[in-house]
């Protein structure tokens, strides 16, 4: 069986509405990936780190619950679990602090074995950060000698855009190692101060990674690859929160590609029908999860899907 095997950050989100709050569920960029693909029953590997506290336990207890390994989950004996604050605007989208008290030492972990065809999800600032960028680049020679297929989701935020420059040759490794590579328009506003999917894709991306989608909020969805140039409108839903939507997205489109059996070689030739069936198993995952506080689809939206 193919296994995905994610990297990243492991929190605690506490939503606030109209200042009080009125949740609190572990999430994380690819973290939030990685629990819908365990419910829809992938055999699943997160890498990550938490403290050895309260909330460090709740996050490995939902991890386990939910079919993932946590074999490569560090967890530190000094500092503490990261927390964030999230609060919700008319919009149910989210304004976050963080709260980061980690030790030296960082991830130090024995990394999964990595296989032909393996999916290997990486993104946000914990792809690029100088403190586990090692790491990061052991996991993604791994899979590039292995010959698994790479997914990058950018997600750059603003809180990093005067970081863009100093991160930029991680970025553009990062953009060289992936087969298939995703961001918001804001994410690349961040990053090049440039949204148009088009020019993104000419002047910064296609030279490195052939297959990009591009995503922005509640407008298009645009797809660009060597040989096919396509958008697809997102269909109005009511919201209750969009905080994993971009995370489910990218949760679905590896779906896409696990049930469609689409190995890393069938990329170049896939069909605009074959992408079509990925991205409306993108488009699937974040709708569902946008209509719940919960960071990843329901149990039940997991059941339903698989038949």
């Amino acid at each position: 069986m193919r296994k995905v095997i994610g990297i990243g950050e492991t929190i605690l989100d506490i939503l606030f509405r109209d200042g009080q709050p009125t949740a609190a569920v572990p999430g994380g960029s690819v973290y939030n990936a990685m629990i819908s693909l365990g419910r829809m029953g992938a055999d699943v590997t997160f890498i990550s780190e938490t403290g050895n506290d309260r909330v460090g336990r709740m996050i490995l207890s939902h991890l386990r619950d939910n079919g993932i390994s946590t074999d490569s989950v560090n967890v530190f004996p000094e500092g503490k679990s990261p927390v964030s604050l999230a609060f919700l605007n008319e919009h149910n989208d989210a304004e976050y602090l963080f709260y980061k008290d980690y030790p030296r030492l960082r991830l130090d972990v024995t990394l999964p074995p990595v296989s032909r065809d393996d999916i290997i999800m990486i993104g946000s600032y914990y792809a690029v950060t100088p403190v586990l960028r090692d790491k990061v680049k052991e996991l993604l020679d791994a899979a590039r000698q292995a010959g698994a297929i790479i997914y990058y989701d950018v997600n750059f935020r603003s809180t990093h855009a005067s970081e863009a420059i100093k991160l930029m040759p991680a970025i553009l490794e990062n953009f060289e190692y992936a087969d298939i590579l995703r961001g918001s328009a804001e994410d690349f506003q961040n990053m090049f101060r440039q949204g148009d999917p088009d020019i993104i894709y000419r002047r910064h991306v296609g030279f490195y990674c052939p297959q990009f989608i591009c995503t922005d909020g509640g407008r298009d969805i645009c797809l660009r690859t060597a040989r096919l140039s396509k958008n697809y409108p997102i269909d109005p839903i009511p919201t209750v929160s969009t905080i994993g939507a971009g995370d489910n997205f990218n949760a679905g489109v590896v779906w896409g590609l696990l049930r469609s059996r689409i190995r890393r070689d069938d990329l170049p030739d896939l069909t605009e029908a074959d992408w079509d069936g990925i991205i409306q198993c993108g488009k699937d995952f974040s709708a569902e999860v946008c209509q719940s506080v919960n960071n990843s689809i329901s149990r039940e939206f997991a059941a339903g899907y698989r038949k």
